[in-house]
């Protein structure tokens, strides 16, 4: 558990030295919620565990390519796929196989995180349901 706990102080820190490197990005403190629901009863909170309890897969996409069998079984190792995506372009966030956001690979520790971007906003990830 402990080393858990360093692993998050080492990316905390690699993201803060990343929000200092000088892109213009600065916090911003936000408002607290007051409304007429603040309070939410005993079986609304109980609902709303189960549902963070919920696993879902998140993966990040470099890129796609369309090839055809004939292609893809002549595939070995230092085989090279040309995909889609322009190198430097950030790449796609997906839980469950839908696009939620776009960010681009850090590496902390010799392991692979992703810096989130851009957020699709929750109208537009509708959109793209229907």
């Amino acid at each position: 558990m402990a080393d858990d706990k360093d692993t998050m102080d080492e990316w905390a820190a690699a993201m803060a030295e990343a929000e200092g490197a000088g892109d213009g990005a600065e916090p911003v403190e936000l408002e607290e919620l007051h409304g007429e629901k603040a309070d939410i009863t005993v079986d609304e909170k109980r609902k709303l565990d189960t549902i963070l309890d919920i696993p879902v897969t998140i993966s990040m996409e470099v890129g796609r390519a369309k090839i055809s069998i004939r292609n893809l079984l002549q595939l070995n190792q230092g085989s090279v796929v040309e995909l889609e995506r322009v190198a430097g372009e950030p790449l796609d966030v997906l839980v469950n196989g839908t696009l939620i956001a776009h960010g681009e690979v850090v590496v902390v520790n010799d392991k692979f995180g992703i810096r989130l971007t851009d957020v699709i906003s929750q109208i537009e990830r509708i959109k793209k349901l229907r």
